[in-house]
């Protein structure tokens, strides 16, 4: 199966070469790379330019204005070619070199139609644990959700359910999970840390970006039809605290290792 790896940037010069890294360290190599950058700055273009022949033909960049972060996600997917599609942000990293390996392994082994996996949210530094996103399995009803970073989809799904609504400016990623799940698209759990993701996201930054993310998200359910949305949105801060709680707790230190995170203990 192959894979459409979509990563969407803008002006980050200071990141991107991690993530670059990250998806060149796979040992799985049937996947083609798209870049959607929005028309950057600072030098994010030549850093990509000087990776780019390492990608051989696997690599396409598309490099011009967007209305965001979900109108360039949408871009890529538009021009995937993959069997699966996943996106991974320009201040994420796959954790490890066998997640495409344990990704298609996992499609293959049980006829699912998308996979997620657990995340942890770094610092800006990559250096501490600030979150521990277990992602488990759950009841979307109830505030549950896959970790988006994690998530690896069918193409067919987004050609069924329709791509990211750009209506939501933070929480369009969890309006189109909610679509996916109450279509009952069929997903797979791998009990493993496959992506880490820097905190310092719109939605991720702090009181004030949980702030915004709480009150486009309850939108997002009202519209979604979700009853008690309220009461649902708490229910999911109240995870993200014990999340954030356990990341805290977390006696992992982390340290690049070859555009790759390894755990070292403390």
């Amino acid at each position: 199966m192959k894979i459409s790896i979509i990563t969407v940037c803008y002006n980050s010069a200071k990141t991107i070469e991690d993530t670059l890294k990250s998806i060149l360290n796979q040992t799985y190599t049937n996947y083609e790379y798209i870049i959607v950058d929005g028309g950057s700055k600072d030098n994010t273009l030549e850093i990509i330019k000087k990776y780019k022949l390492k990608f051989t033909n696997k690599i396409k960049v598309i490099s011009e204005k967007d209305k965001g972060i979900f109108d360039a996600m949408n871009k890529g997917i538009k021009n995937s070619t993959g069997d699966i599609i996943g996106i991974l942000n320009s201040d994420d990293i796959l954790a490890h070199e066998n997640v495409f390996y344990k990704i298609v392994k996992t499609f293959e082994k049980t006829n699912c139609e998308g996979t997620y996996s657990n995340l942890y949210i770094l610092d800006k530094n990559l250096n501490r644990i600030i979150r521990k996103f277990k992602a488990k399995k759950g009841n979307y009803k109830l505030g549950w959700y896959p970790p988006h970073p994690t998530l690896y989809l069918q193409k067919k799904i987004y050609n069924k359910y329709g791509n990211y609504n750009l209506d939501y400016k933070i929480a369009s990623d969890y309006d189109f999970m909610i679509r996916i799940m109450k279509n009952r698209v069929k997903l797979s759990y791998i009990k493993d840390c496959l992506v880490y993701m820097r905190s310092g996201g719109i939605s991720t930054d702090g009181l004030k970006g949980y702030k915004k993310s709480f009150t486009e998200s309850t939108n997002v359910l009202k519209n979604n039809g979700i009853k008690y949305p309220y009461l649902v949105n708490f229910i999911r801060a109240f995870n993200i605290f014990n999340q954030v709680l356990a990341g805290k707790l977390s006696n992992n230190k982390l340290s690049i290792m070859n555009g790759n995170i390894k755990n070292k203990q403390r």
